[in-house]
């Protein structure tokens, strides 16, 4: 899918904070950002990838933060408090 086809599906630009334990320093964590289109609240592509990183990279999970914004909304109107004409 295109990505105005999947905002049209109620696709929306997600970004997960993801904070990991470093694999050769344990007690140290690192942040990773993740950003893509995905459907709230399930999150299907973000749980794919947090199952690929749990499967098939070294650092250990320590935690997620999401954040969810639609891209496409409904238009704001704002009327004009007046009208000038010029020649």
């Amino acid at each position: 899918m295109t990505q105005f086809v999947k905002q049209l599906a109620d696709y929306r630009l997600t970004t997960a904070e993801i904070l990991y334990h470093m694999p050769d320093h344990p007690g140290l964590l690192q942040t990773y950002v993740w950003q893509d289109l995905d459907r709230a609240p399930q999150f299907p592509e973000l749980a794919r990838f947090l199952d690929f990183w749990q499967r098939r990279l070294d650092g250990k999970l320590h935690s997620v933060k999401v954040a969810s914004l639609n891209l496409i909304r409904p238009a704001e109107v704002r009327v004009a408090g007046f009208c000038v004409t010029l020649h």
